[in-house]
């Protein structure tokens, strides 16, 4: 059976909190894609393609052919920052994409004006705001729905979703005032400064019936109060954290390993990044926030209680340097020590130079795209089939992370065949061979 899905018509609005490399290398991507200039590499809602049916129908469409999606010439971007600067000098700044590129789209770039930031510094000690707002955290919440309706009414948008591409906050833990609707809406009343500034954005954005989506790993629509409004307003929600980078890395190699039944005794992960993430994650409490985000790839993936003899003993360390002349070059080393038949040890070492916004940006457009098409097709809350994009998937509660990529990816794919009523494909494959159970069959 067929989901009956809005089509998606008219422009589509994404707001982003925190116009930096990330949103920048969005923003001006998707402007030179529409002008022919590059290819969006990397985004699978673009490049992606999806097998339907069986292998000898030979149906391999692209996913953006095969589900009503928003197209890129449809889309208009707006956001949020604690700086004034207009989206072509904040690239500019990055120094992500090449000036002949920026320069390329400058014109559509400069039109991207920051509206002031809901902001914090007790949430991001590093960072120094200047354009912000101003208020309690109620009177806060009242600016940012005014922002997303005036935004939405100024540029004539039939759909608007937020995204999510702030700084990493502070790591603490959910507390009373998360606990349900009624006692956050009463904090925002009385000001409660454990209300997060991301939790602003996501709080207006759903109270709107907007969809949210979080690209960091700090506490945000992770939350009962959160998912309850959600639930309420009937409008879907993922996170947490763009899967980029090093964690990429893990859910790829991860999987192999342990399905080859290796042991892993210990798994070294360090980083050097310049980049204004790497200012904020400088400070400790910043760094707590990614550090568990990251550390609970590996564990959801071998499984430690289930496979004490390979990965019971698993000594896992993570490490990010703050290094301003990289920029936004990340660079990561991976120490592995396996072992193997008769518990031989070995080694794998990885040195991945990577581009970090280079490798979010089509994470990010991908997400945003999607949780459209999820709210015009009725899709509510937790949307998990999103978890392909996400280091620290966000999923029902007492429900264990599938951080395993390839299991992921067979996810989303099964949801989009599902939406569009399609056969759900296993990869049993038994039905291409009649002789497999020809003796039990006499």
């Amino acid at each position: 059976m067929k989901i009956n899905i809005q089509p998606a018509e008219g422009k589509l609005g994404i707001l982003i909190p925190g116009l930096g490399a990330v949103a920048t290398t969005i923003i001006a991507g998707v402007e030179a894609v529409k002008k022919g200039i590059s290819k969006p590499i990397g985004s699978h809602t673009q490049m992606g393609t999806i097998r339907l049916g069986k292998r000898t129908e030979n149906r391999n469409p692209k996913i953006k052919d095969f589900v009503p999606l928003a197209s890129l010439n449809d889309i208009v971007f707006g956001g949020w920052d604690v700086f004034s600067d207009n989206v072509y000098e904040a690239a500019m700044n990055a120094e992500v994409l090449e000036p002949g590129l920026l320069f390329s789209v400058k014109e559509e770039l400069e039109k991207v004006v920051p509206m002031k930031a809901a902001f914090d510094k007790n949430y991001a000690k590093n960072l120094t705001g200047e354009h912000i707002k101003t208020g309690t955290r109620l009177e806060m919440a009242n600016q940012l729905m005014e922002d997303i309706k005036n935004f939405k009414e100024k540029n004539g948008l039939n759909r608007v979703v937020v995204l999510w591409c702030g700084s990493t906050e502070i790591y603490f833990e959910p507390s009373d005032v998360h606990s349900s609707l009624a006692k956050f809406e009463a904090g925002l009343a009385a000001d409660d400064h454990l209300i997060s500034p991301s939790m602003l954005y996501a709080y207006a954005a759903l109270k709107l019936g907007i969809p949210f989506v979080n690209g960091a790993p700090n506490l945000t629509v992770d939350t009962p109060a959160l998912i309850e409004l959600a639930k309420q307003t009937k409008t879907p929600i993922a996170g947490k954290d763009f899967k980029t980078g090093q964690t990429l890395m893990k859910t790829i190699l991860a999987p192999g390993l342990a399905a080859r039944s290796l042991g892993v005794r210990g798994w070294f992960s360090t980083n050097i990044l310049g980049n204004r993430d790497g200012l904020v994650l400088d400070d400790p409490d910043n760094f707590k926030t990614k550090e568990v985000s990251k550390l609970g790839v590996l564990e959801d993936i071998l499984k430690p209680e289930e496979n004490p003899d390979l990965y019971g003993d698993i000594f896992h360390k993570i490490r990010i340097n703050y290094y301003p002349p990289h920029g936004d070059n990340k660079e990561s080393w991976d120490n592995i020590d396996i072992f193997g038949w008769l518990g031989y040890k070995m080694q794998i070492k990885i040195n991945f130079l990577c581009r970090d916004s280079i490798l979010a940006a089509p994470v990010a457009l991908d997400l945003a795209i999607f949780i459209d098409l999820a709210k015009r097709a009725g899709m509510v809350g937790i949307q998990e089939w999103l978890s392909f994009y996400l280091k620290s998937p966000q999923t029902a509660p007492g429900l264990q992370a599938e951080n395993d990529i390839f299991k992921q990816l067979q996810k989303l794919e099964n949801t989009l065949r599902y939406l569009m009523g399609e056969d759900l494909i296993t990869h049993l494959g038994l039905d291409y061979y009649d002789d497999v159970f020809a003796d039990s069959n006499k």
